[in-house]
């Protein structure tokens, strides 16, 4: 017979008077959650195994999309000129709430489901933010909504929107040029994360950008008087910048890959090839540093004597926060309660903490309080930004790893291919579902949400910071 703590005791107690306070509606978004529990599950571990990176989510794409029309919902492939990217509707008419999918993956962190360091496949790419659990969840979430407009308990339109290349290109930017929020009233959106919160952090604006200098090639030591190094203008180039990286706002953030210096030695080499990307809470205060940063490459191609040539690959805004709906969010969250975890879990967690080095506390399950800081809106990036500042959005964070894993690397890859990220992907499809319910049933709600969206939104006029199409196929 299984042991009941006293703390596990009150938890049940707690979800138990929770349950009683839900309306019929949302205990179908959760008996549909579950319902296609195990499906859910298949297909966030298929996206897990494929781990395909931006744009090249092909097989992703298609599982996501195929489960949308097996379940009834209109799917159309291919907007916005970006193969990966779709939409999957359903219902007719006002209000039209939509709910984001993510599914790309990271390059070089693949992992097995191991709480130590052990490559799936060595050099390949994993999902290290949990992508596969974001756009899977979130696609639950819209079934769920479906299948009450079907039964006629609500009434309005679902959208699906499968949003590919967040971690690299953004593709979402170019997902809004293309107007598919144009008819949303209110977009949902949720992230994979160490903690339950109802998330009303903004986070960083950002601009990427390739630098490239051109010289001319000369034997290294026979006549180098001959050659004009591009790798000079790199150095240069890259020195410059962190030299001025004493001089930006403390808020600011400047990094560079370095992507061709060079092929051998006895060259000196006529092409170099960088990628930069600047960063700042407020988008007004990040384009300054932007346009300093770029007039330095001219400086470091006059000192070098060679040509350069400046490409924007794209730019994505800070999230526009939104308050009021982050207090629908938090109320469903505290309905849902927090998440429990096996003795089992709990002990990879904390084999994972022991692994990288954290303190040994297994998982954050709590329902954290709702909370808006300004003055450290966090490190993080994100297109769903875009989004924000063209239709009020509501974020959702949920666990699917260890307090304090480390991001973007092979610990969140391990947790996010078993049941702890199967548990938090679940938690977040409901709190999304319930969610969108609230704002079916009760279209005072969107008003509410999109008067602080006009708000904080101010007289800032959208401008998507692109160039041209998006970079299919771009590296």
């Amino acid at each position: 017979m299984r042991k009941i703590t006293l703390l596990g005791l009150l938890i049940l107690v707690a979800s138990s008077l929770a349950a009683q306070k839900m309306s019929k509606n949302k205990k179908a978004v959760i008996a549909s959650v579950e319902k296609h529990k195990a499906e859910l599950i298949k297909i966030s571990d298929s996206i897990w195994a494929l781990a395909e990176t931006a744009f090249q989510e092909s097989q992703s794409s298609e599982v996501l999309a195929d489960y949308a029309e097996k379940n009834g919902l209109t799917v159309t492939r291919g907007v916005a000129d970006i193969p990966t990217a779709f939409t999957a509707t359903y219902g007719s008419g006002k209000p039209v709430i939509s709910i984001l999918g993510e599914f790309d993956a990271l390059p070089g962190i693949s992992q097995k489901v191991s709480p130590v360091k052990e490559p799936l496949k060595v050099g390949a790419a994993g999902h290290g933010c949990g992508h596969n659990m974001f756009g899977t969840s979130s696609l639950g979430a819209a079934i769920a909504i479906k299948e009450l407009m079907e039964a006629g308990k609500l009434k309005g339109t679902i959208k699906f929107l499968g949003t590919p290349a967040e971690e690299k290109f953004f593709a979402k930017v170019w997902m809004v040029k293309a107007g598919l929020w144009d008819d949303v009233d209110v977009n949902l959106s949720w992230h994979p994360g160490a903690r339950i919160e109802a998330d009303v952090q903004t986070g960083l604006s950002l601009i990427d950008f390739i630098v490239e200098f051109y010289g001319q090639t000369a034997h290294a030591s026979a006549d180098p008087w001959n050659g004009r190094s591009a790798s000079d203008a790199l150095e240069l180039y890259t020195t410059g910048i962190n030299y001025y990286r004493e001089h930006i706002l403390p808020s600011s953030r400047i990094h560079y890959h370095i992507q061709d210096g060079g092929q051998v030695v006895n060259v000196v080499p006529d092409y170099a090839k960088l990628w930069v990307r600047v960063r700042d809470p407020k988008r007004s205060k990040m384009l300054p540093t932007y346009e300093r940063v770029k007039a330095m490459a001219e400086g470091a191609a006059i000192m070098a004597n060679v040509d350069y040539k400046i490409s924007l690959v794209s730019g994505i805004y800070e999230t526009l926060v939104n308050r009021s709906g982050g207090e629908i969010m938090q109320k469903n969250l505290e309905l849902l309660g927090p998440i429990t975890y096996t003795e089992e879990e709990t002990a990879f967690g904390k084999a994972i903490q022991k692994a990288t080095e954290k303190e040994e506390v297994g998982m954050d399950s709590k329902i954290h309080p709702l909370k808006e800081t300004a003055e450290n809106p966090g490190g993080g990036s994100t297109d769903v930004g875009d989004v924000s500042w063209n239709v009020p959005n509501i974020n959702l964070g949920v666990t699917v790893a260890p307090k304090d894993t480390p991001w973007h690397s092979w610990a969140v890859v391990a947790c996010g291919g078993m049941s702890i990220g199967h548990k938090g992907m679940v938690y977040a499809s409901k709190a999304l579902g319930m969610t969108a319910v609230d704002l079916f049933e009760n279209t005072k709600l969107i008003d509410k949400v999109t008067e602080e969206f006009i708000m904080r939104k101010g007289d800032e006029v959208y401008k998507p910071m692109i160039d041209g199409p998006p970079p299919i196929g771009g590296n």
